[in-house]
C-alpha cells in the first residue's frame, strides 16, 4: 500500500482508518441486505416471510447501531419503516 505519509505514526493511522472504514463497510452492507429481504417478501405480500426476514433486519441493525456505524435514531427510524411496511400486509 502506497501512501504519503513518512511518519510511522500517520502511517499507522492510514491503515488503521482503513480497516475500520472496511469494517463499516460491510456492516451498512450487511443491514442493506437484510432491509432488502424485507422489502422483497413485503412486495411479494408474504407476511410470514416478512416476519421473519424483520426479526433477523432488526437484530442487523441494531447490532450496527450498538457498533457505533449508524446513529441510534437512524436505526430506529429504519426499524419503525420496515416494521410499518410488514404490518401494512393484509
Amino acid at each position: 500500500m502506497y501512501s504519503l505519509a513518512n511518519i510511522k505514526s500517520a502511517k499507522k493511522r492510514i491503515l488503521v482508518n482503513q480497516t475500520k472504514a472496511d469494517r463499516n463497510k460491510a456492516i451498512r452492507s450487511a443491514v442493506k441486505t437484510s432491509m432488502k429481504k424485507v422489502d422483497a417478501a413485503v412486495a411479494a405480500n408474504d407476511k410470514e416471510a416478512a416476519k421473519a426476514a424483520l426479526t433477523v433486519a432488526i437484530s442487523t441493525i441494531e447490532s450496527a447501531a450498538s457498533k457505533g456505524v449508524y446513529h441510534k435514531n437512524n436505526c430506529a427510524r429504519k426499524v419503525s419503516r420496515l416494521s410499518k411496511a410488514v404490518n401494512s400486509i393484509g
